[in-house]
């Protein structure tokens, strides 16, 4: 057997918190070029928009692959992790709250009854997905800035530094401007977070129960990759909107519906899939990389408490 078998004392909240954050910063440091892919994709359809308005030309993007290869010729390889700070605070915060206490607020709305329905995983997917943005909404905000920003000669920059954007957002868009794209956002991940956790979790048990699978590494593996997949489709069109919105100029829309309007008059309803591929790659090998690695910390850090108590 590869890696930790499952521990005979199940982890406690507070393991689950570290071990979420800790694994979804993980996930992230593998994953992010195709999340910066998948944000350039997102927005050029709006990028465009600004060109035939007179402003500078935009660069073109075509592909997963194709995005990473232009944004490396022309802003050099150090663009594809732009953004990458404010990401690993991100996660830090938001899998903690959103992955690490999503067994907890299950067991509450449970009631701690071992019956488990659809409707309190869905509920507690809902519920841990809006705390986590209420919580760390202006990290994602400055990533997504960061990540749309083009470090080419030709661009000025909007932000120096991490530090910076936060300080530059607050003082020219209101302590609001960090918060910009909370209702979308909140939808999203309510969305991704029922689906990601719900669907792992339903795979998961039904491959316990009707396969020769046990709860190991070929589980976890299967079982996020499906989660990534049922994720990517579910959720893309508002993934689209809140990336759209957040990166917005002051003013440029009125509100996330007028965005969503703007998009589909302008660009047609396949702008709502736009940077799909790249969203498939990203979220399938981040469901993997974080739920496998979740896992396994889960156990290590249960086995070293278990340790560090018989030694004592």
């Amino acid at each position: 057997m590869v890696g930790f078998g499952p521990a005979d004392v199940p982890p406690s909240a507070a393991v689950k918190f570290v071990g979420a954050g800790t694994a979804g910063c993980i996930a992230d440091l593998l994953t992010f070029p195709l999340d910066t892919a998948k944000v350039r994709l997102q927005i050029q359809g709006e990028a465009r928009a600004s060109a035939a308005t007179g402003k500078k030309s935009a660069v073109k993007y075509r592909g997963v692959f194709g995005t990473i290869t232009t944004m490396v010729r022309t802003e050099g390889p150090r663009s594809l992790y732009s953004g990458l700070v404010a990401g690993l605070q991100r996660q830090m915060s938001f899998s903690s709250v959103r992955i690490g206490l999503y067994d907890s607020v299950k067991q509450f709305y449970t009631k701690g009854s071992d019956h488990v329905g659809i409707g309190s995983r869905l509920l507690a997917g809902s519920t841990t997905g809006a705390m986590a943005v209420a919580f760390a909404q202006p990290t994602d905000v400055v990533k997504v800035r960061f990540q749309a920003q083009a470090q080419s000669p030709g661009h000025a920059r909007r932000y120096c530094g991490t530090i910076d954007a936060y300080k530059t957002i607050a003082k020219e868009e209101g302590i609001r401007g960090l918060w910009k794209g909370t209702a979308p956002n909140i939808a999203r991940n309510a969305i991704v977070n029922c689906t990601e956790l719900v669907t792992y979790d339903f795979i998961k048990d039904t491959l316990l129960k009707s396969t020769p699978l046990t709860d190991n590494l070929p589980c976890h593996f299967v079982s996020a990759f499906g989660a990534g997949l049922c994720t990517t489709v579910i959720a893309s069109p508002v993934d689209v909107i809140k990336t759209r919105y957040m990166n917005a100029a002051l003013g440029q829309y009125n509100s996330v519906l007028n965005c969503a309007a703007a998009m589909m008059t302008k660009e047609g309803p396949l702008a709502f899939y736009k940077g799909f591929m790249p969203s498939f790659l990203r979220l399938g090998s981040w469901n993997v990389v974080m739920f496998v690695t979740y896992e396994q910390l889960k156990r290590a850090m249960m086995a070293a408490n278990h340790n560090c108590t018989t030694m004592l």
